[in-house]
């Protein structure tokens, strides 16, 4: 019998000092992440521009075992599918209210070898992405607006996260935006475990000793959660 996912924590790298991104990328990784976030903002979707297909081949090329799941807020997530997945990245995760028709762009997603993450915004009701759920490997409930770094975690997104859960015992289930020492404990309790930090990680004197609270929070919670 499947169970509960394991607790995995994803440092949100465009935290990271850009201009020595594989090198901090791979401290990272040594310190214990279970993957890295890389958010792709395109200037339409999000009013910030971050970078694209090239950037993730270097790194991929500097870092070749990495999971690279990959924060699509971009205006038309079909447009880039191919060019992720030739780039190196494992899971295409696109918001689904950028797109008219998912369940294309997931078969597209999965014909180009890449596992399928769905996100949705705050002010998308969760029961948007219930169904379609279904058909996805991890689903990622925004906990501040994307676009930007440093906003204030939004607790009232938890509801979203135990309502997913709850439907789905076994479902990979991401949070990301404001998520710290501080705030772990709400996501934890709702039901995620795949974590989205940056800059509570990156930018931390001991990013191990972070990673590994937060982490073992997930594991407290885990046997809370509802059982397949």
């Amino acid at each position: 019998m499947a169970c509960c996912p394991h607790g995995k924590i994803g440092p949100s790298i465009l935290n990271a000092d850009l201009s020595r991104l594989a090198e901090q990328s791979q401290v990272l990784l040594d310190k214990g992440a279970d993957y890295l976030h890389l958010d792709v903002m395109d200037g339409h979707f999000v009013p910030n521009i971050t970078f694209g297909a090239p950037l993730v081949k270097c790194l991929r090329k500097q870092i070749p075992d990495a999971f690279f799941d990959l924060h699509m807020m971009v205006a038309e997530p079909e447009k880039w599918v191919d060019d992720m997945a030739d780039a190196g990245a494992n899971m295409y995760t696109f918001h689904l209210e950028a797109t008219k028709n998912p369940k294309a762009l997931i078969e597209q997603i999965r014909k180009a070898g890449m596992k399928v993450g769905i996100a949705i915004k705050p002010n998308t009701p969760v029961e948007d992405v219930l169904d379609l759920a279904e058909l996805a490997d991890m689903v990622l409930v925004m906990t501040v607006e994307p676009g930007f770094g440093g906003q204030s975690f939004m607790e009232n997104m938890m509801s979203k996260v135990e309502k997913i859960r709850a439907r789905y015992p076994t479902k990979d289930i991401e949070v990301d935006g404001g998520v710290g020492l501080k705030t772990i404990g709400h996501c934890a309790k709702a039901g995620a475990n795949m974590i989205v930090s940056g800059t509570a990680v990156v930018r931390s004197d001991n990013p191990k000793e972070v990673m590994d609270e937060m982490r073992a929070t997930v594991t407290r919670e885990r046997d809370n959660w509802p059982q397949p």
